[in-house]
């Protein structure tokens, strides 16, 4: 296929659990294109159960980007990731083929989609360390709190388990006197982009992540976070602090039983499903979206190949 010298970049969203890892391997399969992946779970190498990675099989068919990049005791920025994305979507154009970018971490999409630059605001490591010793005291959601009352735009965009991103979002808040919401610099994108939704009634997606968590226990998760806790990683990592990754950790501690955990991931996913609606709207004009069933890949592969030669 030739590709357009607008530089075209087609983007997959949708919530977690939604069916996008299939549909991006039909698409690209379809569209000679290459997969960069826009979901912050799958860097971690060794996080392969829990984070739901693609996978071998899956990743033999298409060449995927961005995934098994880093080990779970290393942080990859949003500019790490921003930088690494822009090169890797440079190399898709120079083969002559089409860049899918696809997850569901909205600040990774945007960031390229959008053309975002980074707070200007330099990483401070004392007042950083001070911001997770307050973390501490009050707990990763109680810190979420108080954020949300101080910067609620930011507030709902951020997990509140994620606390590298909250003490972020307070470390430049202090370091600048401005709201983190209102310091995101956004840019010209570099790309001609096509933004494609994928959504399903939420019922049938609860039910979905549901079944999704059962298999992942299945297939051994908790022999995964052992593994990683042996191997030293810390439950407290940025990387750890993935869904079901800190409450596995907290019933092999003997902290939770592990019904208790899976209740709890459960809750925690459908709380995530909810938050990644703050960022992919249904009612955005931008968003193209279908309904994930039978045929969708090629319902979207038609609409796509219109798009290309528009």
């Amino acid at each position: 296929m030739l590709l357009a010298e607008t530089k075209p970049l087609v983007v997959l969203v949708g919530p977690t659990a939604v069916g996008k890892t299939e549909t991006s391997l039909l698409l690209a399969e379809r569209l000679n294109a290459e997969i960069v992946s826009a979901d912050s779970r799958l860097f971690y190498r060794g996080m392969d159960i829990g984070a739901a990675k693609p996978t071998p099989a899956e990743r033999a068919r298409v060449p995927h980007h961005l995934i098994d990049v880093a080990d779970p005791d290393q942080v990859w920025s949003l500019a790490l990731f921003q930088q690494a994305a822009i090169e890797a979507i440079a190399g898709i154009h120079a083969r002559q083929r089409l860049p899918l970018l696809v997850g569901g971490t909205g600040q990774y999409v945007r960031a390229i989609t959008d053309g975002w630059s980074p707070p200007p605001a330099a990483p401070d490591p004392r007042l950083r360390a001070a911001l997770e010793a307050w973390a501490g005291q009050v707990t990763p959601q109680g810190l979420h709190d108080r954020l949300r009352r101080i910067d609620p735009a930011a507030a709902a965009l951020i997990d509140p388990s994620n606390v590298r991103r909250t003490v972020r979002a307070f470390e430049v808040i202090f370091s600048t006197g401005h709201l983190f919401s209102q310091q995101r610099q956004r840019g010209p994108s570099p790309y001609r982009v096509l933004l494609l939704g994928l959504t399903r009634p939420r019922q049938e997606l609860y039910a979905r992540v549901d079944a999704r968590i059962q298999a992942m226990l299945e297939a051994g998760f908790v022999d995964e976070v052992r593994g990683l806790l042996a191997r030293g990683y810390s439950p407290q990592l940025p990387a750890m602090s993935a869904i079901g990754y800190q409450q596995i950790a907290a019933a092999l501690r003997g902290e939770l039983t592990l019904d208790e955990a899976v209740v709890l991931i459960k809750r925690l996913t459908r709380q995530f499903v909810r938050r990644q609606a703050n960022w992919f709207k249904p009612g955005d004009a931008a968003i193209h979206w279908f309904t994930a069933q039978d045929g969708v890949a090629v319902e979207m592969e038609a609409f796509i190949r219109r798009w290309l030669v528009e």
